[in-house]
Order: C-alpha cells, then sequence, then structure tokens
C-alpha cells in the first residue's frame, strides 16, 4: 500500500513538472571476503534526503539458511537494537558504528567470526515525512579461515658497524580466492616500544619495492635488498650496518584481497619473532643541520626551526642544545629536555607564544608564534656532547650550525570583500540569504551589515555586527525579530559571513552591505592592544516580491465523463510554489448535479469536502461522498499541486467541484495573517453507466421429441460487460398454434429466485418444468414428460445487473436469445395382436384356457390394458351392447396398465369376488391368458357362446408415468372370434368348493374358490407376490 502511495506521489510530482529528490542508500559493494578474526568494515552513505536532517542508520544481517529472518545487529539511533546473538558483542564494543558524517556511517566488527557470514542490510529510517526512493542497501560477506603463516627464527645478533646482515622470513597461506600478498621488514626501537616501527624494505602486493624515508638512499645505492629466493622465502640484505639499524628487526606479511569495487583490503597481516641487532660504533663524531620551511614571513605568521643531530647511537649520549637570535640566547635544552629560556623569551613563552622542545633523540625545535618585525634576524642552534674519559673526567665538545637568516615584514592588509545572495528577487516569506567572503586575511576579522533602502535616500541602517571573537550583536531595531529567529547572522568559518533573513517581508527590498575589518594584536598577554590594519565592504540590491500579486488558483480534470465504478482524478494547481513561511490552506468543494441549491435566496450550494490546512494536516468537510466510494487527497512534495483523487464513482460523486485557496503569513512572532484568498474555475463530473457488452448466443435451433420426452433448451452468454455482473433470464414461449403473443413461462432473479408465469399455471407446467444454471453464463430449462401441446417457438431473455458504488442494482441491458422451434409427435402405432379363430369343445365342469398374445407394440416401454369378452345367441343379459351380427357382447374380465382389475377397456359385470371362477395370468410383458373353470351351458341348454379378446397399449415415454390423462389408451387392437360349445355333463371340479359336494347346475350359492398368480411388471409389482382369487363366474 505504501508503495502504491509512493508512486502516485511521483506521479503527481512528474505531472506538475516538479523535481523531487529520491532518497538513496548505497553500500559497499559485494561479495566482501574476509578473515576469520580481522577487523571488518562496511560503509553506507544514503543522498536525496531532506538537507538539514541529521540520518540514522540501521545494520541487520540475514544468513544463507534462513534467508527471510532479519538479525538486528546495532543501530546509531535505538541503544538496544541488537537481538540476542549480537546484543553482548555490541555491549562490549566489539561490534559498533562510526559516524563519518551526518549521512555516512561505518560498521565495524573487531574480530568477525565466521558465524557472521551472510547478507549484511543497513536500514535508513524516513526523516522526509514521505517515502520516496530506496531506505536500504544489502551487500553479502563471506568469511574465509586465516591460513597466512609468518615464520622466521627468534635470535639475537651482535654485528660492527660495517658489517652484512642477511635475515630470511617464510611465508605461505593456502587461500582458494584470488589474493596479493605485500611483505616488509620493520626494525623498532628497543628503548622506546610506544614509538611506530621504521619501514626497512617492503615488497609491495604489486611486486613494487619500496623503502622506509630513512634508507632510500641506502636501498638506492645498493646497501639495502629484498630478494625472493623461492615460493615462500624472502631475503633481507643491510650493507654497511649503522648504529641506527640496531634495534629489534621482524619480519611482516599482509594477505590483500581486491573488493568489487577494484579496491584492495588487507584480510590479515601478521608477524614474525623479532630478532635483536646490536651494532658497535665506530665513530664518535656529530654533525649539526637547522631547518625551516620558508625563511621570509609576514609579522602574526608563525615559525619554526629544527636542529637535528646527525650522529651514532644518539640516544646513548648526552647533548645539549642552545637556541641563539642575533648573540642573544633564547633558550638552552639540556640531556634532561628541560628548557631554560632567556630572560627576553620569559613573558613571551607564559603567553603561549613561543615553543621549545625535544621532539626526538635527535630533533629539537623552536617555534615561534605571531611573528614581529622585531624576530628578523639571524638564528643559530649550537650543540655541546659531554662524554666521559676511560680517566672519569668530563669533556665537552660543541659544534654550532650555520646561520639562518629570517626576515619579517610589517603586516599590510590584503583583504577582498565578495558579498553573494541565493537570489536577487525573493518571493514573499522566502530567505534572504547572504553571504560575505573574506579572502586574503593574516588577522582576525570583525563583520558589520547593514540595511538600505531601495532609493538610498536614508543613511545605511546597521543590522549586526560580528566582532573578533565571533560573538553575534543586533541593532535595536532588528532585535526583536532575532529573538523569533527571524534574522539570524553567522560565522560559518574563519572568513565567511552569513546573514539569513527569514520570512521575507515586502519592507525588507533594500541594498544590503557587509563590511569586513581585519585586526592585528600587539602587546603582551598583561596587556593585549589590537590594531586595525583593514577595512573593505561589498553591496547588493535585493527585491522582495509580495506572493498577492501572483497568488493564482485553478482546477483541472482529464475526465469529465466517467463511468459507474471508475476513478477520476481533481488538480488543484496553486501558484507560486509552496513557501512555508506563507503557506496556503487549500480547501475542496462540491455540489452534487442533484442539488436545486443553487436558487435564489440558497446560496451557492457548495459544500467542503477536505481542507489541507496551512499546517498540512488534513480536515474532512461536512459533505461526505457515496459509501462506496473511496476518496483519497494528496499533495505535491512542493505544495503547490492538491489531487482529489475518487474511485468507484456513482451517481452521488456527479455534480461540480470547485477549490478555493487562503494564502497566510506568519509573523515572526508565530502569529498568522490573512494575506488572500482565491476560488478557482468549475470543473464538472458526470458519472453514467458504463456501456453494455452483454451478449447472448443467438443460434435458432429446430428439435422434434417424441410425446413423454425430455426437451433440453440452453440459454448462453457469450459476453457480460463486468466480471461481477449478475443476470436475470426470463424463459419465453409462442404456441406454434400461431399465436403472436410470447408467454412468460418462467423467470429466475440475479439472486436465483424462480418465478412462473401464468403460461405454466394454465398448462399445467409447473411439475414439469426445470430450470437450472449450470455456469455463470450457461442456463437451462428442461420440460419432463412432454406434450403435444408443449411444442413451440422457446427463447430466453437475459437482463444484466450491475452494483453501483452506492450499494444499488440496476438493470444495465436487455438481449434476447435465439429461438428454439420444439415439435412434440405421438409416437408411430405399430399395435398387434395375433389373430386366430377356432372352435372349442369341452365337457361341463371343463376348464377353458384363452390365450392373447401381442407380437407387436408401439414401444418397448408400452404398457397394455387387456380386455376380455363374450358374445351369446340369446338374450340372457339385459345391459349387453350389440355385437357383430346382432349379438350381444358381454364383458367377461379386464385389467389396466397399471394391473388393476376392472380398470381396462370395459367394465366387468361380475365384479371379483372369492366365487369368481376365472383365472388370469401374464406369462411375459407380451403374453396373456385367461382360464374359465367349470365350463357349464346356458340355463336353456345348449347355449352356443362367442369370446373375444381385445388389447389396447399406453406408451411410456421418457420417465413420466403414467400418462397426464389416466386411461386414454394409445391403441386398441381386437382379436378375432372363438367359437365354444359346451355340453352338459354333470360338475366336476378341480378345485375346492365352499357349499355341498354335488352342486346343481341353478345353484347359486354353488361356487369353486380358485386361486391365480398375478405378474406385473417389475415398476408395478406389489411387494410380496401377493395370490389372489378371482371371484366365480356365475
Amino acid at each position: 500500500m505504501a508503495t502504491s502511495a509512493l508512486l502516485l506521489l511521483l506521479a503527481c510530482a512528474l505531472f506538475a513538472g516538479v523535481a523531487v529528490a529520491q532518497r538513496v542508500v548505497t553500500v559497499q559493494s559485494g561479495p566482501l571476503v574476509r578473515t576469520e578474526g580481522s577487523h571488518v568494515t562496511i560503509w553506507c552513505n544514503v543522498t536525496g534526503y531532506k538537507e538539514g536532517v541529521e540520518q540514522d542508520f540501521e545494520w541487520s544481517m540475514y544468513l544463507s539458511s534462513v534467508p527471510e529472518r532479519e538479525i538486528r545487529i546495532v543501530s546509531t539511533a535505538q541503544p538496544n537494537y541488537a537481538y540476542a546473538l549480537y546484543a553482548q558483542r555490541v555491549n562490549n564494543k566489539e561490534i559498533y558504528v562510526e559516524r563519518l558524517t551526518r549521512d555516512s556511517a561505518v560498521l565495524h566488527i573487531t574480530k568477525v567470526l565466521a558465524k557472521d557470514q551472510g547478507l549484511f542490510e543497513c536500514y535508513t529510517p524516513n526523516t522526509d515525512g514521505r517515502y520516496l526512493g530506496s531506505y536500504s542497501a544489502r551487500t553479502n560477506l563471506t568469511i574465509i579461515a586465516d591460513s597466512l603463516t609468518v615464520t622466521a627464527p627468534a635470535q639475537t645478533l651482535s654485528k660492527v658497524e660495517g658489517d652484512t646482515l642477511q635475515l630470511t622470513c617464510e611465508v605461505s597461506r593456502t587461500t582458494l580466492q584470488h589474493t596479493h600478498l605485500s611483505v616488509g621488514w620493520y626494525l623498532r626501537s628497543p628503548e622506546d616500544a610506544s614509538a611506530p616501527p621504521q619501514e626497512l624494505v617492503t615488497l609491495s602486493r604489486d611486486f613494487v619495492l619500496r623503502s622506509g624515508g630513512p634508507y632510500r638512499q641506502r636501498m638506492a645505492a645498493g646497501d639495502l635488498r629484498l630478494d625472493k629466493t623461492s615460493a615462500s622465502a624472502y631475503r633481507l640484505t643491510i650493507h654497511k650496518l649503522q648504529p641506527v639499524d640496531q634495534g629489534l628487526l621482524y619480519c611482516q606479511a599482509t594477505e590483500w584481497i581486491q573488493d568489487p569495487d577494484d579496491s584492495w583490503f588487507a584480510m590479515t597481516r601478521k608477524q614474525s619473532d623479532k630478532t635483536q641487532l646490536r651494532i658497535q660504533p665506530t665513530d664518535r663524531d656529530f654533525s649539526i643541520q637547522v631547518s625551516t620551511e620558508r625563511r621570509s614571513f609576514t609579522a602574526g605568521e608563525p615559525l619554526e626551526l629544527r636542529c637535528t643531530i646527525e650522529a651514532q647511537n644518539v640516544p646513548e649520549r648526552f647533548f645539549s642544545v642552545s637556541w641563539v637570535f642575533s648573540s642573544s640566547p633564547v633558550a638552552v635544552v639540556g640531556p634532561s629536555a628541560v628548557p631554560v629560556l632567556g630572560p627576553d623569551y620569559v613573558a613571551r613563552e607564559a603567553a603561549g607564544q613561543m615553543t621549545v622542545r625535544k621532539e626526538s633523540a635527535n630533533v629539537h625545535l623552536l617555534k615561534l608564534q605571531h611573528l614581529r618585525p622585531s624576530d628578523s634576524g639571524k638564528y643559530i642552534c649550537r650543540v655541546t656532547e659531554r662524554e666521559k674519559t676511560p680517566t672519569g673526567d668530563f669533556i665537552d665538545r660543541s659544534k654550532r650550525s650555520r646561520n639562518v637568516q629570517i626576515t619579517v615584514s610589517s603586516l599590510q592588509s590584503n583583504i577582498t570583500v565578495n558579498m553573494t545572495s541565493s537570489a536577487s528577487d525573493v518571493l514573499e516569506g522566502d530567505v534572504i540569504q547572504l553571504t560575505c567572503l573574506v579572502q586574503t586575511t593574516t588577522g582576525p576579522l570583525s563583520m558589520v551589515w547593514y540595511w538600505t533602502d531601495k532609493d538610498e535616500k536614508e543613511a545605511p541602517e546597521e543590522l549586526a555586527t560580528v566582532d573578533r571573537d565571533g560573538a553575534v550583536w543586533h541593532s535595536p531595531n532588528y532585535r526583536e525579530r532575532a529573538s523569533y529567529g527571524d534574522i539570524r547572522v553567522e560565522k560559518a568559518q574563519g572568513n565567511t559571513f552569513t546573514l539569513s533573513i527569514y520570512n521575507a517581508l515586502p519592507g525588507d527590498e533594500g541594498q544590503y552591505s557587509c563590511v569586513a575589518t581585519e585586526w592585528l594584536q600587539t602587546g603582551s598577554e598583561l596587556e593585549i592592544n589590537w590594531e586595525k590594519i583593514g577595512e573593505k565592504s561589498d553591496a547588493k540590491k535585493i527585491s522582495v516580491k509580495t506572493v498577492e500579486s501572483s497568488f493564482v488558483v485553478s482546477a483541472s480534470s482529464r475526465t469529465p465523463y466517467i463511468t459507474f465504478g471508475d476513478s477520476f482524478d481533481l488538480l488543484c494547481l496553486v501558484k507560486p510554489r509552496h513557501n512555508p513561511r506563507v503557506p496556503t490552506s487549500v480547501t475542496w468543494r462540491f455540489k452534487p448535479a442533484s442539488s436545486d441549491s443553487e436558487e435564489e435566496g440558497q446560496g451557492d450550494g457548495f459544500k467542503e469536502l477536505v481542507t489541507f490546512t496551512r499546517e498540512g494536516t488534513l480536515q474532512w468537510g461536512e459533505q461526505l461522498l457515496g459509501l462506496g466510494t473511496r476518496t483519497t487527497v494528496d499533495r505535491a512534495h512542493s505544495n503547490t499541486n492538491f489531487r482529489l483523487s475518487v474511485t468507484k464513482a456513482g451517481r452521488r460523486e456527479a455534480g461540480k467541484y470547485q477549490c478555493t485557496a487562503v494564502l497566510w503569513r506568519r509573523n515572526y512572532d508565530n502569529s498568522w495573517s490573512r494575506v488572500a484568498n482565491r476560488t478557482s474555475n468549475l470543473l464538472g463530473i458526470s458519472v453514467v453507466q458504463p456501456e453494455s457488452k452483454l451478449r447472448v448466443q443467438k443460434t435458432n435451433h429446430s428439435q422434434v421429441y417424441l410425446e413423454d420426452s425430455r426437451v433440453r433448451m440452453n440459454c448462453s452468454i457469450t459476453s457480460q460487460t463486468r466480471a461481477d455482473s449478475q443476470h436475470a433470464v426470463l424463459w419465453y414461449v409462442r404456441r406454434a398454434s400461431g399465436s403472436e403473443t410470447d408467454e412468460l413461462l418462467l423467470r429466475i432473479e440475479r439472486s436465483g429466485a424462480f418465478e412462473y408465469g401464468a403460461y405454466a399455471d394454465e398448462e399445467r407446467l409447473r411439475r414439469r418444468v426445470q430450470a437450472e444454471r449450470l455456469s455463470p453464463n450457461l442456463y437451462t430449462l428442461t420440460l419432463n414428460r412432454a406434450e403435444s401441446s408443449d411444442s413451440g417457438t422457446y427463447y430466453c431473455l437475459v437482463e444484466e445487473w450491475l452494483s453501483d458504488p452506492d450499494g444499488a442494482w440496476y438493470r444495465l441491458a436487455r438481449e434476447a436469445s435465439g429461438f428454439t422451434q420444439v415439435l412434440v409427435k405421438q409416437p408411430e402405432i405399430r399395435l398387434q395382436v395375433e389373430e386366430q379363430e377356432s372352435n372349442i369343445t369341452v365337457p361341463e365342469s371343463g376348464s377353458i384356457r384363452l390365450g392373447c398374445s401381442i407380437p407387436s407394440q408401439s414401444s418397448r416401454d408400452s404398457r397394455f390394458s387387456v380386455s376380455w369378452y363374450v358374445e351369446r345367441t340369446d338374450g340372457d343379459f339385459d345391459d349387453a351392447q350389440p355385437g357383430e351380427e346382432g349379438r350381444q357382447r358381454e364383458c367377461v374380465f379386464s385389467i389396466g396398465h397399471d394391473a388393476v382389475f376392472g380398470n381396462g377397456n370395459c367394465n366387468p359385470r361380475d365384479e371379483s369376488g372369492p366365487n369368481s371362477r376365472l383365472q388370469f395370468e401374464r406369462q411375459t410383458s407380451d403374453q396373456y391368458s385367461l382360464t374359465i373353470q367349470g365350463a357349464r351351458p346356458s340355463e336353456q341348454g345348449g347355449t352356443t357362446a362367442t369370446w373375444r379378446n381385445g388389447c389396447s397399449t399406453l406408451a411410456k415415454h421418457g420417465t413420466a408415468w403414467p400418462p397426464t390423462t389416466p386411461d386414454s389408451p394409445l391403441s386398441t387392437y381386437r382379436h378375432k372370434q372363438a367359437r365354444l360349445s359346451i355340453p352338459w355333463f354333470a360338475p366336476t371340479s378341480r378345485c375346492s368348493t365352499s357349499s355341498s359336494s354335488t352342486p346343481s347346475p341353478s345353484s347359486a350359492s354353488s361356487s369353486s374358490l380358485c386361486c391365480w398368480s398375478l405378474q406385473v411388471p417389475q415398476q408395478q409389482q406389489e411387494p410380496g407376490g401377493q395370490e389372489r382369487c378371482p371371484p366365480a363366474l356365475d
């Protein structure tokens, strides 16, 4: 989130043409290879921050095993910053940060460990009040083992002056990295262990041979050599040994590695054991030499004279040094190094203007501060050596140096003064910055600042004075402003003076001048006098432009027309540029498009949205935008561009926008004055609905189905305006009968709720219609158990709904799909019953078996209702119907398609009961039989009857069963007749009877109770497979 805000801020700054500095943190380039136990340093710099603010540095590291885990080490701002892993080493100062400048620091690890290997990060906390740029940088630190070895035997050697000395040192290392070696020989004084060692000769890492200062001439003469005799051996050779060569000699090797920035780093440095060398001198003579940098001086400058004693074994000998000026003693320094001053120099030394000391065993210094013209003359150095003879007496041997002529000329002021300013034309509230540079100075300076009005009609008015000691004194007229910090006078350096006037006012316009005076100190410490030796000045005119004259406010927008949910930016540009002393408060105002407050007497209708106060804070107004809207406000670094960003705009964000700005002046007493106010032009923002991208597949289809089938239709949405669009789908049908009115079958709301249309209720489709949403863009409509009345033209109408930023849903567009022509037909009638005609004669009380075979059916899922009839030639039955040839037909037995007796094509006269003589059986789905038990003639005797059996089929299609209209056969087929002749026989029964064993033909109570088995299709079979007995046939 923070990254998005920085990018927006940078984009705004670039749009306004404002150059914004970016923070950049730089760390020493890696990888850095260092040896274990060495002292490691890593520098870190930061640029691009707000000037004048000291930067802090925080160091962390990341191990390669857990690269995402930060381990804090040390910080310049937080004393307890380190984690436990480094806390003790930081507290012991084994790890610390050395600050070089306010924006540069160095991390020190005095003794690096192997576990310190990893990725080091330098982080600088933000001090600018905004985020722009990089705030950290990383470098990789690799720790390797220290394999450098330096060996030389420890020994004591005694030589005589003029002999030759050879010493050998073995240096080796096993580092895998590419490194260089430097090998050198050093001499340390045995008397002064604190003195730095003297370099004899060194072979550098670049294989360049060099020698120390005192040994350069001897190496050039060939008396000093360093030879590499093997891969690891380095031999030192000194010819013509001198007493100064006496001491402790050792070999020192350094292993160097080149860092990625091409600089060389000394990874490790080791020394060999020391060789003690004693040299017996052969000469007691000595010489004297006096040296100085120059011999001509100006009054006030310092003079340094050095007297060097050149002799053998000086520290073991006793010398006294006397300084003489023009035959007058200045000071004497004996062997104890305690100076004795001459009478004319005691006061001068007490005033700190004179120094006499022994810098080393053979160098003595005379330094005179603030030379005077009377110091001109000849200076000499006289050296006396006191030596004890074998007899015990002391003899003195003295030598004097050559004369050194010193000339001190009188001081004359040659100062020059140059005044510069940051700008000649300053905007009101800005800073008037004046710098006065004084060059070619010898004595201390004082500075006086003056101001004159632009017409120069009045005398210059003094602003402030800087005396010789740097103290600042303000004049009474400017003392109050200076006390509040509006006027600041400084002595930046020894010869640079600055005058800063903050919060410039129009009355500050005029000419400014600086007058520099050079002084010379005379007299002694007890009575110091100052003499003015020169004075120079310079002036510059400064004009102050009022901000009110250039105060302009304008507003702009790139998107006056936007769609729902889009974003727009409004920019308020304030000129001139921001000045902290003359800040601007900016307010964004808004008038909704629906507002009618522009009517007379109701004001302008604008309400405040947000205000950037002069202190830089944000204050929200009474007017708020929509609930679903996100409002963002920001301003450029220069505070000249104020942007109002509105995201997810809705109807409530449409209207007119305007920004107003008020210019304030901050007085030197921190009070505020209102200078001017400006109002920008109006910006009209219109928020409209987005253009619909709704597309529904419009391919037309024609489909033919059989009755009782399943009809399926798709409604596919090929494109939509937004990913979060919601849809409502309406299914319509146009009847095949030619009706011009499209009937609403079903409506699916965007919430998923169903609502049936009036057509579904009229056609009784509620139980058969099924709507589904297979995917966000695919809807289906299914008609189960289709009927011929379902034929027609179907299509879907899709409504696209979107949510505005306020959360309200609105319909964006409607679009119809292609048409699907549906035709529902009845199946082809293929019912056939096996036709046969026969005459059957059975004895009385015998059984008659009548069969019914169906060789052909309309559908494999068809079901059948079967009925048997009897046609008689007499009129025994009153309700018989006329049949063929004028005979009477009677329904004897019927079974429906649902396996219910009496539910077939006719209604039998006799009801089923325990006395029935009929037995029904279905062997297969297309084989039926009816058995009549106990056959007998009619009451008139010898009656001939003709039996008929008829089958009706009802086709089953799809999964819908039973049919919508019960007992409506698809087709009916009638079997041909079979004639039966039953002669009179005595009744016999194979079934059990419920009355006497000798029944008579006319006995109504005599009946056989016969059981039959009922077999029905699996989906209709009753549980248990019950046996039922039909009623007896009288």
